[in-house]
This record gives structure tokens, sequence and C-alpha cells, in this order.
């Protein structure tokens, strides 16, 4: 049997806020490299990683993701540097869902 003192307060918990992680379309990043970012950072299927790079292409951006604040800053952050390293310009954003 538990006994609850009047110190003691219930704590409600609420989910952490989600963001969605897009890819922005570009004329210099190749295709290959799009859908090598999606398997390495987001782990992708190779299959879901060419159908989100084909609607980057057509339609300017493609979800990646929806994570917590700070996942989805790292994965943002993990895309650039990755970019960076490779010379392409994609570039990443995330927006709160």
């Amino acid at each position: 049997m538990e006994i609850k003192t009047e110190s003691q307060e219930i704590t409600e918990l609420k989910e952490p806020k989600k963001y969605k992680v897009f890819l922005l379309n570009d004329d210099y990043t190749t295709m290959d490299f799009v859908v090598d970012v999606l398997c390495e950072i987001f782990h992708k299927t190779y299959e879901e990683a060419v159908n989100i790079m084909l609607k980057i292409h057509k339609e300017g951006k493609g979800l990646c993701g929806v994570y917590t604040y700070e996942i989805a800053e790292t994965k943002v952050d993990q895309v650039h540097r990755l970019a960076r390293a490779h010379e392409f310009p994609l570039k990443a954003t995330m927006e709160e869902e």
C-alpha cells in the first residue's frame, strides 16, 4: 500500500516538441550524394532514399524525418558538415511540427 503525503506532487509528463528535417534542392549536389546522405545520416533504405531524393529534385524539398529538437539540430549539422567535406552546397532545414 502506498501512502501519499502532501509534499508529493503528481507531475504530468508532456511529449517533447517534434521537428521535421528537410533537404533542399540545388543545382550542384549530385543525386547519388543525396541518396548517400539519406542512407548514412537518416538511416533510410536505398529505395526510401531514392524516393525522397526524387521528391527533393521535383518539388524543391523533401522530408527526411521527424525528431526532437536536439536530434533534428544534430542531423542538420551532420548534413552540412558532410556536404562541405564533399564540396557540395546541400542544405538541410528544420521546422517545428
